[in-house]
């Protein structure tokens, strides 16, 4: 897990209730300080009760240095911190919150083809200030199941016709095939929302080029049994340190080196936040993460250690 060294002490300023079933925390530090530069896409991890952690994506204003702000879905049948974000933590409180870390930057577009489902509008609601600010031509198809539930329309409401909001108590879904139907040139899509989304939105995607469609899960993607049954030991060789160690069927790379003593940061241990991203000096690495574009895993440059494994009988890494 990542340290005590690697995050600063937090107090939650204001907690607002954004809609149905979502609220928003401003987070300041402490001690008064100016919070750490972040670009839109960004997430912080919050330290919660009982070493739970967290990850929440930044959804204020990446040029407001005095504060954070993210916004967290209730979710009741959860692991429990959302919960206990909406059920116990109060204005007043502290928690620690790690630096924030980008693993859905936005990159440079004339042109921006934003999707949304539900909470999936946090990372997007940054995004869009920016694309704002770059002068970029954009557009948001939101989906949720009612306006009710729908966090930020408000903020949204001044953007007239470039957002799109579809709910299915009145509207049905996004009409993804519509959206998605034909590549654009020149334009990025970026999506986020829940997984039966993303599945949609990267079915609907076959004719983008590579690379144009770019995800944010909120749940690792599910490895299938029979990839599971398949797997066998491989041998991890950290090139640095000098320790090796050889990875059980049944263990994760991450697992058999924390036995073996070696030290890597992580946070989610579920593939989709990127806190273990090593790189891959030798080998061939078998990607189950559900972050890495699908020309990032054919480059083989770097592994998610926590889910992933080896296709080749042995793995150097730069640890």
């Amino acid at each position: 897990m990542t340290t005590d060294a690697d995050t600063v002490a937090m107090m939650v300023r204001q907690m607002r209730v954004e809609s149905s079933g979502v609220v928003s925390l401003r987070l300041e530090r402490q001690d008064g300080g100016a919070v750490d530069r972040w670009t839109p896409g960004a997430h912080l991890d919050l330290h919660l009760n009982r070493g739970t952690i967290r990850q929440y994506s930044l959804c204020g204003d990446p040029d407001d240095k005095t504060g954070y702000r993210v916004a967290i879905l209730h979710e009741v049948t959860g692991r429990g911190g959302s919960r206990h974000v909406h059920e116990t933590l109060r204005p007043g409180d502290s928690l620690s919150v790690s630096a924030p870390r980008n693993n859905f930057e936005l990159l440079p577009s004339p042109r921006y083809v934003f999707i949304a489902g539900g909470i999936g509008i946090t990372p997007i609601l940054a995004m869009i200030g920016e694309a704002e600010r770059m002068g970029a031509d954009w557009e948001l198809h939101y989906g949720g199941r009612a306006r009710t539930s729908m966090a930020f329309l408000d903020e949204l409401s001044p953007y007239g016709d470039r957002v799109h909001v579809v709910t299915e108590e009145t509207d049905g879904i996004l009409d993804l095939g519509g959206i998605l139907g034909t590549a654009r040139e020149g334009t990025l899509v970026y999506a986020c929302g829940p997984e039966g989304l993303l599945g949609a939105v990267e079915g609907f995607a076959g004719s983008w080029p590579d690379g144009a469609i770019r995800l944010e899960r909120f749940k690792a993607k599910e490895i299938p049994a029979d990839t599971l049954a398949g797997d066998r030991p491989v041998r991890v060789i950290c090139e640095r340190s000098g320790i090796s160690a050889t990875v059980a069927p049944d263990r994760t790379i991450l697992e058999t080196l924390e036995e073996s003593g070696v030290d890597v940061p992580n946070s989610c241990r579920e593939g989709i936040c990127g806190t273990c991203e090593t790189r891959v000096l030798a080998g061939t690495p078998d990607h189950r993460d559900s972050l890495l574009s699908s020309s990032e895993q054919e480059s083989g440059t770097t592994i998610m250690i926590c889910v992933s494994r080896a296709r080749s009988d042995e793995l150097v890494l730069d640890l």
